[in-house]
């Protein structure tokens, strides 16, 4: 359990330094054609890991295979950023302006959750309250996991965001 926990810690810390890097204009402004915008990348974070703690919280069952089966499985797809993913349309960000203050508080309180529902939950339970497409059902544990490589995954976004909009003023 140690492991899940600094992982997920050092996932978000990295995320939040990410995103304070960022000044007010910089998180609302659309680095280049076909993008989000940080704040919009940083909105369907918050949307996508908030609802993966209900479903943490939510009904589980006994596991019927090894509890983290699939953790490899989502760090590869997660991970290889070649891939283009598409996200489901329920957590995708409105194009509104955000305020960062507000979507850094948002991710620590995401951040206490996960890390106290890693501290005080069985993570080998199967979730039941949402089976997502292609994964089927995931225990805790790969829940926790997918938000943290999901997370990673749009941190590496973020830093290239920014990396592109730094270049672009200069």
């Amino acid at each position: 359990m140690g492991t899940i926990l600094t992982d997920t810690d050092q996932t978000f810390n990295n995320l939040v330094k990410t995103v304070s890097s960022f000044d007010e204009g910089q998180l609302n402004e659309i680095p280049f054609e076909g993008s989000w915008t940080a704040g919009q990348v940083v909105q369907h974070l918050i949307l996508a890991n908030s609802g993966f703690i209900e479903v943490m919280q939510g009904p589980v069952k006994e596991t019927e295979r090894e509890p983290d089966q699939l953790v490899t499985r989502i760090r590869e797809d997660f991970l290889n950023f070649a891939t283009k993913l598409q996200a489901p349309e329920f957590i995708l960000p409105l194009p509104i302006d955000y305020s960062k203050t507000r979507q850094l508080g948002t991710l620590e309180n995401i951040k206490s959750g996960l890390l106290h529902l890693i501290e005080t939950t069985e993570l080998d339970k199967t979730c039941l309250t949402f089976e997502l497409p292609v994964y089927g059902f995931l225990t805790r544990m790969e829940a926790v996991y997918f938000v943290n490589y999901h997370t990673q995954r749009h941190n590496n976004q973020l830093e290239n965001i920014y990396q592109h909009l730094l270049r672009s003023a200069s």
